[in-house]
Formats: structure tokens, C-alpha cells, sequence
């Protein structure tokens, strides 16, 4: 192994960049007779299109089109889809409503695109978009999911009565009722999981040109995945044949699930470039168009009981969800509160009956898709806040309940679906309890209560499905994609090596890791591995980068790729140095003979591939290989959180004393960019705990649409996280590598809600524990 391979803590080669300026982002690309993009958007949540007066803004300076979706629809432009197709229980489909980019007969949440203006300068275009004239017939909304399955509610689209999008279970109903009635206790909950703005540093942008002598367009976009954008952009929204259609995602500053999706915004800036007759069109979001049209995450009503028997073994499970999916159906947001949600309800427990049932629901808000996490952060904080008010009722010690029910041999199959490979949660629960001091914490208690303050603590231990695979079980199961993952590996003449992944990195460090990868196969140094990513026209087919799957299946596609041209090289090496190929080995940039002291310079077998002077009979030049990766199972990332806080009983104010984190992410390549993964993930996961919640009134107008009114965690709201790893090797996959990008996220909410309800002797406290929502706990308590 090189000093950089590994288990090395390499610092991010990709950091150089971004600290100095240097990143390059859709906003900052300009080209030659670049116009600009603003749009119409709806100031209502459900009204009907009467007509759209677009003439005063046709006549203003520097517009060079002003378009309405029924021109849009006119060009064939076809309706935004959702990818993941889930049937109800009954077997019928599910209810999808039509979505234009551009709003064609009603609009359907406030920010919805009814129109766009397309002129040369932004103010322009602005200026141009406030003078168009939309004669709304304004009808009623409902943004609450319980509300629009009530008779009499507003129905939004015609397909879907009482506006359910469908009606799933999974799990098997009538044991998992006979294991309940036979329950020496059942524990019940009710829960809410408040629905979050995604919020990345980097607004969404979009950079759409058309050059008409090739009939060829170029998108430039903050896309999670750019091939499967260019994919559904061509084949299912015929905006351009796949093969006249590039797309390219260059530096993205975050994403977390919010830019896996193709949204009206990309959609149009393409169909408009050609319609206006103009070069290029760009379109970049400010933060209020974000706050109403980033698809939003979360937002789940639910029921849950759970059965024990005598000794406090779990007999069975039931939970009944209501899922908010917004106005429309967005690309995966089907799979979310199904697939990536009822399938990890079992978390580390051995519970043999588990039935869950979801309604998704449309309501008159933004849309809503995977938010990091996706499912399992809602899954992992209904099971975990049970668990602990299971504890309470059950009067036993939080930490002996999970212990006593976890499970404990492998490979373990789930009443729902899921079959866990390897894993040991004791060694994580053992861990987070010695780092925080657990048998201390009474003592910490009473030292609390001696200052007028209440002190809680609270863990949640966690797992997750990371990797989402394999691509036959997916399509089984409604995916409509494959989710394997594909690499190129190019080795120059010189020896330097190209890595060409259909991952995507924005902000994960893959410019580091993968080069981390060939450091430890060949012993070349970091500067001579270049990562090439994010470019339809460079890269082979790939599906993106999501659900932690870029170490599990993005980098095992590399290994494969690397394990062909390693065979490759050693068979050139073994004829060049009349060797047996057995006896060859690659180490620290030299091609040896073990046991011997002939060898030669990695460099020189490299140019002897490509001058191909002497090679053995029958092989072809070069040195350049492909693969394709299809993991055989999710993997399976898991651990425990444990949070302790303290409360001022007269504000609510709450300070979190202490985090600390114990993780099982299989192997690490680069423990501090695993850090840094945790640390965000637990950032997030602590502000949607006790700051974050999108709140909508009545009419369907969004409250809290601008950082005066949602709030963000800043420095001074986390504590200095302690974390640590445990390490089981994933088996199915050649690294051994489990995922490590959306645990924090996932883990730590049960946490913090579990430390502050035990803090105030209150279990029915929600998300976000706001100052005056703790205050109002402790006195309803």
C-alpha cells in the first residue's frame, strides 16, 4: 500500500479549488449570445388558467420570447414523470397526475411555471416577466395530507380520488395482528415527521445552448446524476434525440437527493433556446424561488404499536403512514415512503411480524422527492422514539431494551423484504455509551437539577440501505432504471491513469478517494490520477451519485475496471521480462519479479502497451479498460447515536451537551473525509430535530420561504461531535465498503428528541423542538 492508499487520512485534492475561488458551477459559465431566463410563477396554490396576456411583455426592451405551456405542450414537450412505479394493494397502479413544466390549464402550488421570458439581460427578463398577465380563477387548496383524503377536500388531479396516489402495504397484516393481540404490552405512538426546504449552498442553475447548424443541444446543470438527465430529458420529454444532447454537471455545491431530479426549469431553458431562436439560455435560482420549487423531503403522519412479550422480546410491529407527496409526482418520489422506508422498520431488531401500510397523498405544496436519507430517516425515528417510550413504559433502561432485541446472527431476513448481510450493533451500542459516559449520567442529572436546569439523554440506534441494488431486484420491485454503476480506467503512455466514473461528486471527495484507490493498487502517486466525472459526452453511461452509493458501487466499478488492467499489465510485463505472469507484482510504481531483482519502471510497461514494439502474441495495444458494477444486495451501514442535553425549564432553550456517534461503515478508504460526511449528516439531522420545519397556511401560502423564517443550524447550535468506527466488511461488494454519506442524517433526530423528551418528562414532544415548542412541552407535560 502507498502512503496514500487505503485507510490514509489524504487530504481533499479537489479542496485547492473551492477554498481559492476556483470552482467552476453552472452560474459562472458564460458563452457568446447567452440570453437569460425568469419565470411566471403562480402567487396561488390551486387556481384554473383562464388566459395569459403576454403582449406588453413581448414589447419590451431585450425580450426575445415569451412563452406559455401550451406552446410547450404544442412541441410535443411531454409531461415530467415519476420513475419509480408502486401499485396500491389492490394491484392497480398508481395515480399519476399530469405535470407540464409550463402550467397549461391549472396551476397546482405557488411557484408553479405558468410562463417564461426569455431576454438578454436578467433585469430584463424580470422586468418582463412581472408585466405578464395571468387571469387566475383562484379555487381552494389543502396542504395538509390528512385533510386531502377527506371527502369534500379539493381534488387536484382527476385521476386520483380524494386525492390518494395509492394505497401500499407491506409485511404480512393478519400475523402481525395475531402477534399484537397475543402481546403481554403494546406500546403506541403518534408522529409526525416535519417536512424540510433541502437547501444546498449552491442554488439550482441551468445553462441550455442550441447550436442550429447541428440541431445539437448542451446543457450545463447542478445535477446529481447528468446521464440520467440527459436520458429522461430525450426519451421521455422529447426535448432532444439522446444522441444531440449533452449534459454536463460540473462543480455542484451540494445536493442532498435534491438534485437527482429533472425539473420544468432545465426542461424549458432547452425547449426555449431553439423556440427563441437563441444561442444559449441561462437560468439560476435565487433563494426565495428555491424555498417553492426544491422538491421538499419528509413530511409523514404516522401510527405505530409494538408489541412485547413477558420478557420484553419483540413480537410484532404495525404502522400506518399518511405520506405527503406534494402537487405532482417527482422522479423517485414514490419509492421514498415505500421502498426506502417501510423496508427498514425493522432496524437492528429481530421482529418477526412487521406490517406497515402507506397512503401517498397530493396537496397543494411543492413537491416531494428524497431528501438525504430518503425513507430511512423517517423509518429509523418512528422505530427509535418507540423503542425508547417502550423503554419508559416498560420500565427498563433504553439501552438493555435495544440490546436485548437485537439481532445477532447474519445473514438475517426481514419480515419486509430487506436481508442484512453482516453487522455487529453491540460493538457500536458499547462504544457510544463508553464515549459518553452512560453509567455517569445521573450523576450529571442531579448536577443539572442542582443549577435549575433539566438535563436528558437520549440514542437511537440506526440502520440504513445504502447502495440502492441489485438492478433485477429494484425493477422488481417499480425502478425504472438500473442501478449498477460504470468506470473507465485510462492508462496514458506516461503511466498516469484517468479515472472516467458515471458517479458524480459534489462535496463527497471522490476526487480523492478514487485516486486513493489506484495509490493503493499501484503505488502511484495522487497527482498522476485525474477523476473525470460529470460529462455525458466523456464519460460511459452511469447512474449518478445518491443514496451513499458511490464507495459501494461507484468505487467497485473501479476495482473491476482496475483488476482487468493490472491482468493487463502484468502479462506485458511478464513477456518484456521473460517472466511467468504469476511471479509479477505491481508495487510503489515498479513492475517486479519476486523474488528476483529484475523489474521495470510502471512507466515503461505503460509505453511499451502503446508503442507495442513487443507484445505478447495476439494482444492488442494499449492499456485501457471498462466496467460495469451490479452489487448483488444493499449494503447495510449501521450504529448508535447517543445525545445528552440541557433545558432551561423557564425558556426552553435547549444546548446539546453532548453527540456522540458510533458507526459501522464497513471499510473506510479516507477516515477524514468519513468524518466530515458525519459531521454534516448530523448537522442536518440536528437542524431538522430542533430548528427546521416548511409551514404552510391554510391557502397554501408558504411561510417560511426565506432563512427569516426557516432556520438553517449555524456553529453555535452543534456541540463538538465525538465519533468513532466499528468495522464489519460489507460481503457483497470487493471493498468491503457500506456507505457513510447519509448516517448522520439518519440517526441523529431520534436522538436529540429522545435526550430532550427525557430532559422534560415529556414523550409526546415533536419535531422541530423550538425553544417555545420545548417551553410549551415541559408545561403540558
Amino acid at each position: 500500500m502507498g502512503i496514500e492508499g487505503i485507510g490514509a487520512r489524504v487530504l481533499r485534492k479537489e479542496d485547492k479549488r473551492f477554498i481559492t475561488g476556483k470552482g467552476r458551477y453552472t452560474d459562472d459559465f458564460k458563452v457568446a449570445g447567452m440570453h437569460y431566463a425568469a419565470f411566471v410563477r403562480s402567487p396561488h396554490a390551486h387556481a384554473k388558467i383562464n388566459g395569459i396576456d403576454k403582449s406588453a411583455a413581448e414589447a419590451m426592451p431585450g425580450v426575445a420570447g415569451v412563452f406559455d405551456g401550451k406552446q410547450l405542450t404544442g412541441d410535443g414537450i411531454g409531461n415530467i414523470i415519476c420513475g419509480w412505479m408502486v401499485h396500491s394493494k389492490d394491484g392497480s397502479p398508481m395515480n399519476m397526475g399530469a405535470w407540464s413544466a409550463l402550467a397549461t390549464e391549472y396551476v397546482r402550488y405557488v411557484g408553479d411555471a405558468v410562463a417564461v421570458v426569455i431576454a438578454e439581460s436578467l433585469d430584463e427578463a424580470r422586468a418582463a416577466a412581472e408585466a405578464v398577465e395571468v387571469d387566475y380563477e383562484v379555487l381552494a387548496a389543502v396542504v395538509s395530507a390528512v385533510d386531502a383524503m377527506k371527502d369534500g377536500a379539493p381534488q387536484l388531479h382527476p385521476e386520483a380520488k380524494n386525492n390518494i396516489i395509492f394505497d401500499w402495504d407491506i409485511g404480512e397484516e393478519a400475523p402481525t395482528d395475531d402477534a399484537l393481540k397475543g402481546a403481554a404490552k403494546i406500546v403506541e405512538i403518534d408522529i409526525r415527521n416535519n417536512r424540510l426546504s433541502p437547501n444546498p449552498m449552491e442554488p439550482r442553475s441551468a445553462l441550455a445552448q442550441y447550436d442550429s447548424a447541428e440541431d445539437h443541444f448542451t446543457l450545463h446543470t447542478t445535477s446529481q446524476n447528468p446521464h440520467v438527465a440527459r436520458l429522461v430529458l430525450s426519451a421521455f420529454y422529447n426535448v432532444a434525440p439522446e444522441n444531440k444532447l449533452r449534459v454536463i454537471a460540473p462543480d455542484v455545491g451540494g445536493g442532498f437527493g435534491a438534485k437527482i431530479y429533472i425539473y420544468p426549469e432545465e426542461i424549458v431553458c432547452l425547449w426555449a433556446a431553439k423556440k427563441a431562436g437563441v444561442d444559449a439560455v441561462k437560468w439560476t435560482a435565487d433563494r426565495s424561488e428555491a424555498f417553492v420549487t426544491d422538491a421538499h423531503g419528509r413530511d409523514h403522519v404516522s401510527t405505530a404499536k409494538i408489541g412485547f412479550d413477558k420478557n420484553n422480546k419483540i413480537v410484532g410491529l404495525k404502522v400506518e403512514t399518511i405520506a405527503n407527496l406534494g402537487a405532482y409526482m417527482s422522479l423517485f418520489s414514490s419509492s421514498v415512503p415505500t421502498y426506502l422506508y417501510a423496508t427498514l422498520l425493522s432496524g437492528q431488531y429481530n421482529i418477526p411480524n412487521i406490517h406497515c401500510n402507506v397512503k401517498t397523498v397530493y396537496t397543494n405544496t411543492v413537491p416531494v422527492d428524497a431528501y438525504r436519507g430518503a425513507g430511512r430517516p423517517e423509518a429509523t425515528y418512528l422505530l427509535e422514539r418507540l423503542m425508547t417510550k417502550a423503554a419508559k413504559e416498560l420500565g427498563v433502561d433504553p439501552a438493555d431494551l435495544r440490546r436485548q432485541n437485537f439481532i445477532m446472527e447474519f445473514p438475517h431476513q426481514t419480515p419486509v423484504i430487506m436481508c442484512y448481510d453482516a453487522g455487529d450493533f453491540n460493538a457500536s451500542l458499547d462504544a457510544a455509551m463508553e464515549a459518553i459516559d452512560y453509567k455517569g449520567f445521573d450523576k450529571r442529572r442531579a448536577e443539572s437539577e442542582k443549577n435549575g436546569m433539566k438535563r436528558g439523554i437520549g440514542m437511537s440506534c440506526y440502520i440504513e440501505a445504502c447502495g440502492i441494488a441489485p438492478s433485477a431486484a429494484v425493477g422488481s420491485l417499480g425502478a425504472g432504471v438500473g442501478l449498477w454503476e460504470s468506470a473507465e480506467v485510462r492508462v496514458n503512455p506516461v503511466g498516469t491513469v484517468e479515472i472516467l466514473t458515471g458517479s458524480h461528486s459534489h462535496g463527497q471527495g471522490h476526487e480523492t478517494t478514487f485516486a486513493q484507490l489506484v495509490n493503493e493498487r499501484f503505488g502511484l502517486p495522487m497527482e498522476n490520477v485525474q477523476i473525470v466525472h460529470g460529462d455525458t459526452d466523456k464519460v460511459q453511461f452511469g447512474m449518478g451519485t445518491y443514496g451513499s452509493r458511490s464507495g459501494a458501487v461507484g468505487m467497485s466499478a473501479i476495482v473491476k475496471a482496475l483488476d482487468k488492467v493490472e491482468a493487463k499489465a502484468k502479462k506485458i510485463a511478464a513477456h518484456l521480462l521473460e517472466a511467468s505472469e504469476g511471479d509479477i507484482e505491481i508495487k510503489d510504481g515498479e513492475v517486479l519479479v519476486k523474488g528476483t531483482d529484475k523489474k521495470l519502471g510502471w512507466h515503461e510497461v505503460c509505453l511499451g502497451a502503446y508503442t507495442a514494439h513487443n507484445l505478447p502474441e495476439g494482444m492488442e495495444p494499449g492499456l485501457k479498460e471498462g466496467a460495469f458494477y451490479d452489487p448483488s444486495n444493499f449494503t447495510f451501514p449501521a450504529g448508535c447515536y447517543i445525545c445528552e442535553v440541557e433545558v432551561d425549564p423557564d425558556t426552553g432553550v435547549t444546548k446539546i451537551e453532548r453527540f456522540v456517534a458510533a458507526d459501522d461503515f464497513g471499510k473506510i478508504i479516507n477516515p477524514m473525509i468519513v468524518e466530515g460526511q458525519v459531521h454534516g449528516g448530523l448537522t442536518q439531522g440536528i437542524g431538522q430535530a430542533m430548528l427546521e420545519n416548511a409551514v404552510y397556511d391554510d391557502d397554501g401560502q408558504l411561510l417560511s420561504a426565506s432563512y427569516m423564517d426557516y432556520t438553517m443550524p449555524r456553529a453555535d447550535d452543534v456541540p463538538n461531535f465525538e465519533v468513532s468506527t466499528t468495522e464489519t466488511l460489507c460481503p457483497g461488494n470487493p471493498l468491503g465498503i457500506k456507505g457513510c454519506g447519509e448516517a448522520g442524517a439518519i440517526g441523529s433526530p431520534p436522538a436529540v428528541i429522545n435526550a430532550i423528551a427525557d430532559a422534560i418528562g415529556n414523550d409526546k414532544l415533536a419535531m422541530p423542538a423550538t425553544p417555545q415548542n420545548v417551553w410549551a412541552a415541559i408545561n403540558n407535560a
